[in-house]
């Protein structure tokens, strides 16, 4: 069982930087990969960026990359979304999940991971 709270969240202005953490307590995180959602007002909610257990694969949405990085640390059991250059369109809730194992599709995440609450992010000019 984990128990993932996310933080760093803000009101900032188009072309600002953020970085979002995600601290995990219980067992087991160097077993789960991890991945940040995010999910805007009157949208669905979306894959940002992924992290195998080991740090050593990754994943991003077409539209972030190059602007944002994931990274964990598993000894500190925490995990990291920089991100770069925000945008209006990056506005959202934005969620840490772990996942036993690793999945690309979100159905699997939804059903068998564990999610925080969320941090708000808004890009406002």
């Amino acid at each position: 069982q984990l128990h993932l709270v996310e933080s760093g969240g803000g009101l900032v202005e188009p072309g600002s930087s953020l970085t979002l953490s995600c601290a995990a307590s219980g067992f087991g995180l160097a077993n789960h990969a991890i991945a940040w959602f995010r999910q805007a007002p009157g949208k669905e909610r979306e894959g940002v960026s992924f992290i195998s257990n080991t740090g050593g694969s990754t994943d991003y949405l077409d539209s972030v990359k190059g602007r944002f990085t994931i990274s964990r640390d598993n000894v500190k059991k925490m995990a990291y979304l920089q991100m770069n250059n925000l945008n209006t369109d990056d506005t959202g809730m934005y969620y840490c999940a772990a996942l036993r194992g690793y999945s690309d599709q979100e159905a699997e995440w939804t059903k068998n991971g564990f999610w925080g609450q969320g941090t708000q992010v808004t890009v406002f000019p």
